[in-house]
């Protein structure tokens, strides 16, 4: 178990998430609660970047220099103390959506709201590949009596297709890519599991047949009451999973072993981003009080497609 220092960039934010490193070096995050994404610059105060409405998620860098957003159509909140918590479907939910937004301009425009004629339900974090395009979860949304099923999809960034890579799944949430882009990821949140597929085609899997779900591998089950959020991925390949409940980042092989918990000061550590020289820096979005972390990771982490290495 590892707890390293971390030095706290930016407070007062309604459930930050999707940290995403600019090419000027600040910090992109967004505010599920307010509908919006900050940029954090030296100082640690959020300027306002653009209004997206709804429920920005993860996002990421395209291969036009804009973020691309995973938009969950928001939720209601309750507040418990220090505590501000998602607690179901905002009053004016109408579907989930991936945006497009130019940070020049702020300008927000939705790429896709559905695949194959159904809507979709709960888009929450994203990763591109190097051929144009994108896979992203979705993890569906609860309702007071039923849930929408959540799925995987693949779209490219020019608007002309989305299609779905694995459907239904349990709550997908976290998604990342192998160092050589051969294997995809995917953390199922209430299983507090996570799975791999071998790609073999920009936006299409090899599926293992029954019993595998839904044609996954199984990498590691972590058991106990915990929830799996984004994940990221290493240089050397390991799986940094934000784990929430037990407030850390786990550390996984890609051949599922328990490598490290790397402990946050809060319980709801939802998204980690690499950042800052030979991206050697995490950036953690601690969402339940509204902070901004930033801590020396043990190694170095995994350049994304379209990421700028200061």
């Amino acid at each position: 178990m590892t707890k390293p220092d971390i030095e706290i960039i930016a407070t007062g934010l309604h459930f930050p998430e999707g940290p995403v490193e600019l090419p000027d070096g600040s910090i992109a995050v967004v505010e599920i609660g307010a509908g919006r994404i900050v940029r954090i610059c030296a100082g640690g105060k959020p300027e306002l970047l653009a209004y997206t409405g709804g429920g920005p998620n993860g996002m990421a860098l395209g291969p036009d220099g804009a973020l691309y957003v995973c938009n969950n159509g928001g939720f209601s909140w309750k507040k418990e103390g220090e505590w501000m918590r998602p607690v179901g479907l905002a009053t004016d939910y109408s579907g989930g959506m991936i945006q497009r937004v130019d940070i020049a301009t702020g300008n927000v425009t939705t790429l896709y709201d559905q695949c194959d004629g159904r809507p979709l339900s709960g888009p929450n974090d994203i990763v591109f590949d190097n051929k144009g395009g994108f896979y992203f979860t979705d993890t569906g949304r609860v309702r007071e009596f039923h849930r929408d099923h959540g799925a995987v999809y693949y779209g490219r960034a020019d608007g002309s297709l989305i299609t779905t890579v694995a459907f239904p799944i349990l709550g997908p949430n976290g998604i990342g890519l192998s160092p050589d882009l051969s294997t995809l990821y995917v953390a199922e949140m209430e299983t507090a599991r996570v799975w791999s597929y071998v790609i073999v085609g920009p936006g299409v899997v090899h599926k293992k047949p029954f019993p595998s779900q839904n044609g996954g591998e199984l990498v590691i089950g972590l058991g106990g009451f915990q929830r799996l959020d984004s994940l990221k991925i290493a240089a050397s390949g390991n799986i940094c999973v934000s784990t929430l409940v037990t407030g850390c980042i786990t550390v996984i092989s890609p051949k599922g072993d328990l490598l490290d918990q790397v402990w946050m000061p809060e319980i709801y550590p939802t998204n980690l981003a690499f950042a800052g020289e030979e991206l050697r820096e995490a950036i953690v979005t601690l969402s339940l009080t509204g902070m901004v972390g930033r801590l020396q990771w043990p190694e170095k982490g995994l350049r994304l497609q379209h990421q700028e290495i200061r």
